[in-house]
C-alpha cells in the first residue's frame, strides 16, 4: 500500500485521524457487494464495456492529479468570484485543510478495511467463495489501478471536500465556474458546471467508469470529505470583523 505513514500524519483541524473514517463496506457475499462488482466489471472494463461515449469521457476527464486538478478549480473560483488577496487566501487555506484532513481520515480507513480493487475481485471472481459472482481473469480496468485498498475513495474525498467547502464559503451550492483536465484523452479538457454538487458527483460516477473503484467506496468516501468540510468550515479561520 502507498503511503500507509498517511493515516499517522496529524490532522490540521479535526480532533482524530479516525474522526470521520468511513463505516465498513459491504461484506464480500453480499448482495450489495454482488451489484457493485456487475456494475464496475460492466462500466469500467478497458474492453468490451458497455460506457456510454460520454461517459468514457467523463472517466478520461478526471483521470487526472486531483490535487492539481483541485487547485486549478479554487484558482478559476478565486479569481472569478473574489478581489481581496485576503479573501482567496482564506479560500485556498480552507480548502486544503478539509482536503488534507479529509485524506487523513481516508487513509485510516484504508488501513482498517484493506478491500481489494476491482481487478483483484473481478480476476479472482470465481475463487471468492460466491457462486454468484463470475470472475474474468483478463478483465482489465480503463485506467491503472492505484495501489492502496479499495474502501473509501481518497479521490472523492478530497474532491467532495473541496466543493462542500466552496458551498460554506459562498453560502451557496449554485455558482457557475470551470474545471479543466490535462489528461490528454480528455475531450474537451474543460468543464463548466453550475453547482458543486454536480462536479462531486460526476467524479463519484467517474471512478466507476475508470474501472478502479466500487460505488459504496466512491459514495463513503464523498459522504466523508463533506463532513470534514463542515467540521473545519466551523472550526477553522473564522472571517476576521472589520473596524464598524
Amino acid at each position: 500500500m502507498a503511503v500507509p505513514w498517511f493515516a499517522e500524519v496529524t490532522p490540521f483541524v479535526v480532533l482524530t485521524g479516525d474522526q470521520f473514517a468511513a463505516p465498513p463496506p459491504p461484506p464480500l457475499g453480499s448482495g450489495l457487494y454482488r451489484k457493485e462488482y456487475e456494475e464496475v466489471k460492466a462500466l469500467g472494463a478497458l474492453v468490451g464495456s458497455s460506457r456510454t461515449p460520454e461517459q468514457t469521457q467523463i472517466a478520461y476527464f478526471y483521470a487526472d492529479n486531483f490535487p492539481l486538478q483541485v487547485n486549478r478549480i479554487v484558482r478559476n473560483v478565486s479569481e472569478a468570484y473574489l478581489t481581496s488577496s485576503g479573501d482567496r487566501a482564506r479560500l485556498f487555506a480552507l480548502v486544503w485543510l478539509g482536503a488534507t484532513d479529509a485524506l487523513i481520515n481516508t487513509w485510516t480507513g484504508k488501513l482498517e478495511h484493506p478491500t481489494w480493487r476491482p481487478i483483484t475481485a473481478i480476476n479472482e471472481g470465481d475463487f471468492d467463495g460466491d457462486p454468484k459472482t463470475r470472475g474474468d481473469v483478463n478483465w482489465r480496468p480503463l485506467i491503472n489501478t492505484p495501489n492502496y485498498p479499495d474502501h473509501s475513495s481518497g479521490a472523492n474525498a478530497l474532491v467532495s471536500s473541496a466543493m462542500k467547502m466552496f458551498a460554506l464559503y459562498f453560502g451557496t451550492d449554485e455558482l457557475t465556474f470551470t474545471v479543466t483536465s490535462n489528461n490528454p484523452n480528455a475531450n474537451p479538457n474543460a468543464r463548466i458546471y453550475a453547482s458543486f454538487t454536480d462536479a462531486a458527483l460526476d467524479v463519484v460516477e467517474a471512478r466507476i467508469l475508470q474501472g478502479i473503484h466500487t460505488r459504496t467506496a466512491d459514495l463513503n468516501g464523498r459522504h466523508l470529505g463533506v463532513t470534514v468540510a463542515r467540521w473545519v468550515f466551523k472550526h477553522a479561520l473564522k472571517p476576521v470583523k472589520g473596524d464598524d
